[in-house]
Formats: C-alpha cells, sequence, structure tokens
C-alpha cells in the first residue's frame, strides 16, 4: 500500500501503537484508531490503539518497549511522560535461530587498494597517528606544513594526509583495561586498509610509549611505519623538518598504489546509527540489515555495535548466535556493561537522548530494538571487545560506547574499510581514513540537510518504496562508494576530529 495515504501505521499485528507518518492534529483520526485525538501527535511518535493500564506492557515491533506509567487512553499520545522501562528480563534462546543465509553466486567486485597483508582498501590516505594529546598539535602542524608545501602535487594517487589526534595516551594507568583498549585502538588504525603508510608521532615521556605499542614486532606487513619523538627530534620545529623527510619514502611507496577489482569479501561494513528518531526502525535500519545481508552472502563482513544501544534487544541477537559460546560472549558484555555504568553512577536506560525523544522514541528497550534491525538477519559469528581484530567473514558485534565517533573508531580500529550510518535528526560527521554513507530515515529531514545526506530511506514510508529495493539500493551505493565515489561528508571534508577513543579508567 502506498503510505502516502496513510497517516500512521502499525508495525506488528499485536502492538498496541500505531506510529503517526505525518504530523497530526487534536480532533484527527488516526489510521487504526476510532477515537479521535484528544491533541496533536508529531511525526514519528506513538499513538495507543486501544486502552493500555498502568503497569502493562505496551508493544512496537511485536516486542516490549515498556510498561506504561498510568493507565493509557485510545488516541492518547505515547510517550516519556506515561510510558517507562520497567523490569528489564530476557529469554535469550540461544543459537536458536541461525539459520545461515544463502550465498549468492554472482560474481561482484569492487576497485580497491591491494595491501602486502591480503586486506583490501576503499581509500589510500598516508595517516599521522598519535600517541598522545601532547603531539597532537605538531601531527596538525607536520599536515599544515604539508599542504602548504604542495607536498601531495607529486603524489596524486595519495588521497590525503590525516592527522589522528586525541585527548589520551598519559594520566592514566598503563596496566589496565583503558591501557589495553587504546593500544588495540592505535593498532588498528595503524594496520587499517585505508592508509597506505603511517607516521607515528609521540611526545617521548608519555604512558603509552611507542616501542611498548611496536612490542618489537612489524605493525605493518608493507613497512610503511616511521616514527619519532618530538623530544629526541629537539623540538617542533625539527620534528616538522624531519617528518616532511620521512613522509616523502611513505608517499612515493602508497603512490605506486592503484585500484584493482577486488572481490566483495573484502568489505567491511560499521553498522551505525545516530539522531535516531522514530523512523529509524521503520525505515533507513532495516534497509541497512537488507543491505548488510546482501553483503554477507557475497562474503563480506558487516559490524554491529554500540553495546549500550542494543540493551534490551540483545535477546534478539543470541538467538542468532553460531553457538552458545558466542551468545553468551555478547550477554558477557552486556553485565559488564551495566556493571560499567553502575559503578560510574549511570544507567542503562539514560539513553536515550533529548534529540532522540523530540524524534518520538520513548525508552532504551524501544531505540534498541530499532537499532538492532541494522544487522540484519544474518547468524551473529563473533563477539568482539572494542578495537580487537575482527578475523572472521559475516556479521559480528565490536562492543562499543553508544557515542556514534567513539564507535565508528572501535569500528576502524578492528577493520572497517567503509562505514553505513543510518541518521533521523540528521548527524554529520566523516570518519578519516575511511568513507562515511549518511542515510535519512526520513524524507522532511532529507530535503532540509541533503547537502550532508547520500540517501533517502523516507520514501520507504512516503512513497511505498519497499525495504528490499531500498536495501539494494543501499548496497549498489555500498559498492560504488568503495570503488571511489565520494561521500557528502567527504565532499565536505570531515574526518579530522572524529577519532575518539574509548576512556576506560581514571585520568590521573
Amino acid at each position: 500500500m502506498d503510505n502516502s495515504v496513510r497517516n500512521a501505521i502499525r508495525l506488528q499485528p499485536d502492538d498496541n501503537v500505531v506510529i503517526a507518518i505525518r504530523d497530526l492534529k487534536a480532533g484527527e483520526t488516526a489510521d487504526g484508531i476510532d477515537t479521535p485525538l484528544p491533541r496533536p501527535i508529531a511525526r514519528g511518535h506513538k499513538i495507543a490503539t486501544a486502552r493500555i493500564a498502568a503497569g502493562s506492557n505496551v508493544y512496537r515491533y511485536g516486542q516490549i518497549i515498556g510498561q506504561a506509567k498510568a493507565d493509557i487512553a485510545p488516541g492518547e499520545h505515547v510517550h516519556v511522560h506515561n510510558l517507562g522501562m520497567g523490569e528489564h528480563r530476557q529469554d535469550y534462546g540461544f543459537a536458536s535461530q541461525n539459520a545461515p543465509l544463502q550465498a549468492i553466486g554472482e560474481e561482484r567486485s569492487f576497485m580497491g587498494y591491494h595491501r602486502a597483508d591480503g586486506r583490501v582498501g576503499t581509500r589510500n590516505y598516508i595517516g599521522i597517528l598519535t600517541t598522545v594529546n601532547c603531539s597532537g598539535s605538531v601531527a596538525k602542524f607536520i599536515t599544515e606544513a604539508a599542504e602548504k608545501a604542495g607536498f601531495l602535487d607529486r603524489f596524486p594517487n595519495v588521497d590525503g594526509i590525516v592527522p589522528i589526534v586525541h585527548a589520551t595516551g598519559c594520566g592514566m594507568s598503563g596496566k589496565d583495561e583503558g591501557y589495553a583498549t587504546l593500544m588495540r585502538t592505535l593498532s588498528g588504525y595503524a594496520r587499517n586498509p585505508n592508509f597506505g603508510g603511517i607516521l607515528l608521532l609521540g611526545l617521548g615521556c608519555e604512558v603509552l610509549q611507542i616501542p611498548e605499542l611496536l612490542a618489537g614486532r612489524p605493525m605493518r606487513a608493507d613497512g610503511m611505519l616511521r616514527y619519532m619523538t618530538i623530544q629526541q627530534e629537539g623540538g617542533t620545529r625539527k620534528t616538522i623538518e624531519r617528518a616532511l623527510e620521512a613522509l616523502e619514502g611513505v608517499a612515493e611507496f602508497a603512490n605506486q598504489q592503484r585500484r584493482a577489482p577486488a572481490p566483495l569479501s573484502e568489505l567491511t561494513v560499521g553498522l551505525q546509527c545516530g539522531g535516531s528518531d522514530g523512523y529509524s526502525g521503520i525505515t533507513a535500519n532495516p534497509a541497512l540489515g537488507h543491505a548488510s545481508d546482501f553483503l554477507v552472502r557475497h562474503g563480506g563482513t558487516t559490524i554491529l555495535s554500540e553495546t549500550s544501544e542494543i540493551y534490551g534487544a540483545e535477546h534478539l541477537l543470541t538467538r542468532r548466535a553460531e553457538s552458545v559460546e558466542i551468545g553468551e560472549k555478547l550477554i558477557e558484555r552486556v553485565r559488564w556493561w551495566e556493571d560499567y555504568t553502575a559503578r560510574n553512577g549511570g544507567e542503562m536506560d539514560n539513553n536515550p537522548s533529548p534529540g532522540n525523544k523530540r524524534g518520538g522514541l520513548t525508552t532504551i528497550l524501544e531505540k534498541s530494538l530499532g537499532a538492532v534491525a541494522k544487522g540484519g538477519t544474518a547468524p551473529l559469528r563473533g563477539v568482539y571487545k572494542f578495537g580487537e581484530q575482527i578475523d572472521l567473514k559475516g556479521f559480528v558485534f565490536m562492543d562499543s560506547p553508544g557515542f556514534d565517533p567513539c564507535s565508528v573508531t572501535g569500528q576502524i580500529a578492528s577493520g572497517a574499510n567503509l562505514v553505513a550510518f543510518t541518521t533521523g535528526r540528521g548527524s554529520v560527521s566523516g570518519y578519516k581514513p575511511v568513507p562515511g554513507i549518511k542515510i535519512a530515515t526520513n524524507s522532511e529531514m532529507y530535503a532540509r540537510m541533503s547537502d550532508d545526506m547520500d540517501l533517502n530511506c523516507g520514501d520507504i514510508v512516503s512513497d511505498g518504496v519497499s525495504i528490499e529495493d531500498k536495501g539494494r539500493e543501499l548496497f549498489e551505493l555500498m559498492v560504488r562508494v568503495a570503488s571511489g565515489e565520494k561521500t557528502k561528508s567527504e565532499e565536505l571534508g570531515f574526518g579530522g576530529v572524529e577519532f575518539v577513543p574509548w576512556q576506560i579508567g581514571a585520568v590521573m
């Protein structure tokens, strides 16, 4: 049915709410409800279809999204004023629904950069990777000096120089979980196939020392890693001069790289959502899930993350786990998060954000059910820590916060060479060295922010486009971007401030 003639939709037959798909006025009658609306309802928000008694479950997607905090009448707005989290218990059904997807026999490829370790990049950048915040400014000075001198004019096959700067690396323990996480993150970036070479830059006296990071072994199979410390080189100006000399060899090597056909099995896509709204779980997220399944069927890898934003929907993933052990590993991460938030004075339902709520989302259960749709239907093949190298093909999960730049940072460290990012409110960001595809959940935001959005999924509601057709469209866009087509975020120059390692532990 063409949804453009409707004003509300029920997502599953057992749901006791419908979702407004346009702004509704008081006195109007929403589809599926006989009672006139007592007050206006914004698009993306929920409307009760029948009386819901206080303490009763509220259902969306055929799943519990919370309990009524008071009696709710038919036609009444269901939101934060009358819907709460309630008790959170799940039947995990480990490995009970993990039938493999049928492989696609069609030979498909993208044009990528083949690296010495066998992986394939979708971009060809040079990175200046900093061990500590104290070397961040100098990394930027080096980049600015190279740009001013026209350094890359002689290396047309290099996409650019990316200073990877951050706010940590010192004032921390040198042996705790936070230290290990940062080590994994920096090592993963150094190995990411979208870098044709790396300059590793430290200050010299920081907690995270370059020799510890290198650990006496080559970090890159092609040997294209140079390193120095500002203190050893004799200060800022001498470091800039020495760095430009070191980058000559790196750039010459990277410039020799050419795009060549690579199987789609060499694509690793980070699945993300940010600035979600009431449409996210209806349009863009399930469309991305369909595209994820397409890629998995071609032998590729997709990474779902944001552990704090699968909370309440983890039972859908544990059922898809290939084994009980994989499902239990995911729940171990959930339990870690429950402890982590509790000991830091937080709670797992401190999400959704104010913007999410304005867009129609109420509880973390509701948000998580929509967010998990990004992962499609493929079996869950593995669960990884933040920044841990992904060594499996197929659909996997990487533990991370729900804070988008931090979560994407972990995915790139784990090996993602492409990011697909759905947004309902209009998130703007980019993630050098990895291109990010921005996917709008609703047509109104897409029209308003078309300079930032690569694809509109709002037409699933407004024009009746099928999720399958939109997923196929998104999949083809992924292949084109992997082959070199620029995204809107790339054209705008995003990617300079979105490297955000996960800081765990005391800052001292």
